[in-house]
């Protein structure tokens, strides 16, 4: 595979793997269930996406790498954000809905360990703005 020239794009491919791979190895989970962290974090974030104001989902995405912004921003329809009800409970059913066939064991402890994973990505200001638009029992997942 050739390179573009542009290091976001050539990059893009290892970023997801280096996400992924950090999803697998904090919720310990087997090399096998790789997928599984994908579904996890692809709609981890949109939740966030769409419990958030448009500007809040564009400044959150700024501080997005390339191809995760891409993620982030797909199927989104930000006439429709923020999403009703915003509750805790709603999000994390939001979240543990998408994984049927194989449950989520701890829907709780898995979104909060991608939260964790975004507080390593992404500028602590910007996550301060994302928490605070969260909220109260939400906003304990950012702790």
């Amino acid at each position: 595979m050739g390179t573009t020239g542009h290091t976001p794009v050539d990059e893009a491919p290892q970023v997801v793997a280096e996400w992924t791979n950090r999803l697998i190895e904090d919720l310990d989970w087997s090399e096998a269930e790789r997928g599984r962290a994908y579904l996890l974090l692809t709609e981890t974030l949109h939740a966030v996406r769409d419990y958030l104001t448009v500007d809040e989902a564009a400044d959150l995405a700024a501080q997005l790498p390339l191809i995760m912004r891409g993620i982030y921003y797909t199927g989104w329809n930000p006439s429709a954000t923020p999403v009703h009800p915003r509750s805790k409970t709603a999000f994390l059913g939001r979240v543990a809905g998408r994984f049927q066939r194989e449950p989520l064991d701890d829907a709780e402890r898995a979104v909060a360990t991608v939260f964790d994973l975004l507080r390593r990505k992404v500028s602590m200001g910007e996550l301060d703005h994302v928490s605070h638009a969260m909220r109260g029992p939400l906003q304990e997942l950012w702790a």
